[in-house]
């Protein structure tokens, strides 16, 4: 595997999600709707109740940490990491709004989790661990903050064909863009998508293996309008694709993404397929 730069993939992360925090905030109820039950999802997985410290891993503009803070109730309490002090200050204000104050949302890397061994009774993630320079090495700090018998319940993207969400407007920008496949070994998007490859990384580290489940979704959209305008907002990586485009090119790739959008119709809304791995480890 090719010599990765840690830090300053870190860096470039952290600065991606600064960029788009403030269109993650505008795209918030879409986004609460449509990720909803892998929210749940995970908070049942953690096997979350009353009084219970509960971490969260890349947790971002506040979800699932806010779920799991309403879960674990006012005896319990919830920290949320996040590399994007931005994307942290949509969650403190969405936490205000909620009226929730048994969380704390604390700006940091996950690749560096400098906490007290068994400090946790349960740990979060969602849509994060694919991106961490070391998977390996976080895990072994997971399973060391990890309390005796606390849980890991962790969601990742399962592969690209399985995911149009995803892969539409990559499908789309290939026509127009030279794009290299990307290294299955490096972090990106679909780095943990292969069955049980997540959950050997937790093992290896000296959690249980609980369960490992590809689980199907669909995200609707009102219009291919609203997909495609959230996906430019919100999305860093297709925002630096679309950078390389001329003029003329963006005009076309976004009518050809509307236009594959479209095919996935039914009735008057867009459904479009999402398919995601929940893993659940335990500690010993």
């Amino acid at each position: 595997m090719p010599h990765i730069d840690a830090n300053q993939m870190v860096e470039t992360q952290r600065q991606d999600w600064n960029r788009v925090a403030s269109a993650w905030e505008k795209w918030d109820k879409v986004l609460e709707r449509n990720l909803a039950f892998v929210n749940y999802r995970l908070i049942g997985d953690a096997r979350l109740r009353l009084g219970q410290q509960v971490l969260d891993i890349g947790c971002g503009t506040g979800y699932p940490a806010l779920l799991a803070a309403q879960a674990v109730g006012a005896a319990g309490r919830v920290h949320g990491l996040d590399l994007a002090e931005e994307m942290l200050e949509v969650a403190r204000r969405k936490a205000g709004s909620l009226g929730i104050t048994n969380i704390t949302f604390q700006t940091a890397d996950a690749t560096t989790l400098s906490f007290e061994p068994d400090s946790y009774d349960a740990v979060i993630s969602r849509f994060c661990l694919m991106f961490l320079p070391d998977i390996h090495s976080t895990m072994r700090q997971i399973a060391r903050l990890l309390k005796p018998g606390g849980y890991l319940a962790a969601a990742v993207w399962s592969s690209a064909d399985k995911n149009p969400f995803l892969k539409v407007p990559m499908d789309v920008l290939k026509k127009f863009i030279e794009m290299s496949l990307p290294d299955p070994e490096q972090p990106g998007l679909f780095r943990l998508a292969k069955p049980r490859e997540l959950l050997r990384v937790a093992e290896r580290a000296g959690l249980q293996g609980v369960t490992d489940e590809e689980m199907s979704g669909e995200t609707p959209f009102e219009s291919a309008d609203e997909y495609l305008a959230s996906l430019m907002e919100m999305a860093a990586p297709i925002q630096m694709l679309f950078n390389k485009l001329s003029f003329s090119q963006r005009s076309e790739v976004q009518s050809e993404i509307k236009r594959t959008a479209d095919s996935y119709r039914r009735g008057d809304k867009i459904f479009l397929p999402v398919a995601i791995r929940v893993v659940v480890a335990r500690k010993p």
